[in-house]
């Protein structure tokens, strides 16, 4: 479809993704393959153990099935492209595969912001007020938290690709990324771009900074809360535990907003490439390690399985 004289449209894409290191495209293949059988086998874990150890039925553990789950599909959106390019060498991807790669990764990331907040939420009923836990956090409640993490952020990407399905793409068509992010892809459109930005600033200041503020309040209350616990042990448990969160999601929290709130251009473009990796890479594979897999009772709720199924004598 002409543009103009000299203009036609892109009908596809070319992730350039690491592609400057060429020498590395082996090791980034095993290292990303390993990462991403690791982050599907513990996540997929935890899903199972939660589903069927009774003992796991609590709100708590129903909300880390969640972010489990969410974390499988998340993964799932990335790392398998990504890996066929550094087997094949084929970066391209058409520009209706490029919008729903970044309609899933949105929707995904967004849930998931919604999830650590309901989440913090959770644990500061748990530990700061322990006598209105049980009324604040009843199955009802906990399913409308949780549905409601996933229909917000659904509506909300909805809009966003409404927006970017709009825009013509001419001229160049390499996406200086691994994947087929917001910034990157708009750079390259040839229409006018004020409206996806806009709707992207607004989004994103409600949809990460609210939540992560929320959730970073929270874990301040939490640990505020621990520090008054009498007990030298079980402060420095509860403490050890909770620091291990926020670290988590500060991270996760820290390398999203870098990267939608600074300008992906210029000497920023390298810096923002690598904060991507922690957001849809590594994040998944740490979320089951800290949240869950730490944990005494899914310990124990894997020894029950492991007993049960005979895997050891």
């Amino acid at each position: 479809m002409e543009k103009g004289e000299n203009q036609t449209s892109v009908t596809e894409f070319i992730l350039l993704g690491f592609g400057n290191l060429q020498g590395l495209q082996i090791l980034f293949f095993l290292l990303f393959l390993m990462i991403y059988i690791v982050t599907m086998a513990a996540n997929t874990l935890i899903v199972t153990l939660v589903v069927a150890d009774q003992h796991l039925h609590t709100p708590m553990y129903f909300f880390l099935g969640n972010l489990s789950c969410l974390e499988i599909c998340y993964s799932s959106t990335v790392l398998p492209r990504m890996l066929a390019s550094f087997l094949t060498g084929d970066r391209t991807i058409s520009v209706m595969g490029c919008m729903v790669q970044f309609y899933w990764f949105g929707f995904l990331a967004t849930a998931e912001c919604y999830l650590l907040a309901v989440m913090s939420y959770d644990r500061y009923f748990a530990i700061c007020k322990p006598l209105h836990y049980a009324t604040h956090m009843k199955g009802r409640i906990c399913m409308q938290l949780a549905a409601g993490s996933w229909l917000s952020s659904l509506i909300v990407l909805s809009i966003l690709i409404s927006f970017m399905s709009q825009l013509d793409f001419c001229g160049s068509n390499e996406i200086d990324h691994f994947f087929c992010d917001l910034t990157p892809v708009i750079i390259l459109s040839c229409s006018d771009t004020s409206l996806v930005t806009l709707a992207t600033l607004i989004f994103s200041s409600i949809n990460i900074v609210l939540p992560f503020l929320l959730t970073l309040a929270s874990y301040l209350c939490i640990i505020s809360a621990i520090l008054r616990i009498p007990s030298t042990t079980g402060r420095r448990k509860a403490f050890s535990t909770c620091s291990s969160h926020l670290v988590v999601v500060t991270i996760f929290y820290g390398t999203l907003i870098t990267v939608y709130q600074l300008p992906n251009s210029g000497a920023l473009r390298a810096p923002n490439k690598v904060f991507s990796v922690f957001y849809t890479v590594l994040t998944p594979l740490i979320n089951p390690l800290i949240y869950s897999l730490r944990n005494k009772e899914v310990k124990e709720a894997l020894r029950r399985a492991l007993w049960k199924y005979r895997v050891f004598p």
